[in-house]
């Protein structure tokens, strides 16, 4: 396989705010096709090419899978960052940036081309990096609010949350939607799909989270990924690469 991914988990200090590290590089000499699937990170990059010269991108969140042309010996390092990182690390809405990306200085929160000779390293200066961006305090409702998304995957509802958090389903729809976007059940599909990706991964192409039938099931599946379950685990190991991390030993 030509296409190499890695994932590692951040410092639990930086848990509220990173999702991953994560590592993608085209070790062949040709450029190959490759699928990034809707995963509910916020992704910033740095990266590089044979034909392209260093860059730092952030790119918002993803609700389709988007194919892309890989160059020869690409290489990118970067930081995936959960919706909190928004509004207390960047301190920036990403409204405008759903299904799109935004270049930012080469110089941005000091890294440069260098960082990208060594992974490990890269990792330890990011995470001194947004140790020092990390806020005294937050919001408590929305603390309580990403808290139960994150570890319910998805599976909750607007009015469950709404309940749980005081903090009434209209205005917590308002703030995903000028925050981000896009509405919170958009956002909690998003990560029930990417919950399911580790099943399909496994062979298990029926659901096994809150999916009403095996009908909705690959229909929530094909809007995220363009292809039926069958066809995702067809090419696990191949051009889907998000759900090849699934595969790893």
């Amino acid at each position: 396989m030509s296409l190499k991914y890695k994932s590692i988990k951040p410092d639990i200090s930086l848990a509220d705010f990173v999702s991953d590290f994560w590592l993608f590089q085209n070790l062949s000499k040709n450029t190959e096709e490759a699928i990034a699937l809707p995963d509910g990170r916020i992704d910033m990059f740095l990266s590089k090419s044979a034909s392209e010269p260093f860059t730092i991108t952030v790119l918002g969140i993803g609700t389709r899978p988007h194919t892309a042309k890989i160059a020869a010996g690409t290489l990118i390092f970067a930081i995936g960052f959960k919706l909190p990182a928004t509004e207390y690390i960047f301190n920036f809405p990403f409204a405008d940036l759903l299904d799109n990306k935004k270049c930012l200085a080469n110089d941005f929160w000091g890294f440069n081309s260098q960082d990208l000779n060594d992974f490990d390293a890269f990792c330890q200066k990011a995470t001194q990096k947004v140790k020092s961006l990390l806020p005294k305090e937050i919001d408590s409702r929305k603390q309580k609010l990403f808290d139960l998304i994150y570890c319910s995957k998805g599976e909750i509802t607007v009015k469950e949350l709404s309940g749980m958090v005081f903090w009434s389903s209209r205005q917590i729809n308002r703030y995903f939607n000028q925050q981000f976007g896009l509405s919170l059940k958009m956002y909690c599909n998003i990560l029930r799909f990417r919950a399911s990706l580790e099943h399909i991964a496994k062979g298990r192409l029926f659901p096994e989270l809150d999916f009403a039938d095996q009908n909705h099931f690959i229909k929530q599946v094909k809007k995220f990924s363009g292809v039926v379950p069958k066809e995702l685990f067809k090419y696990k190991d191949d051009r889907f690469i998000l759900l090849s991390t699934f595969c790893q030993p």
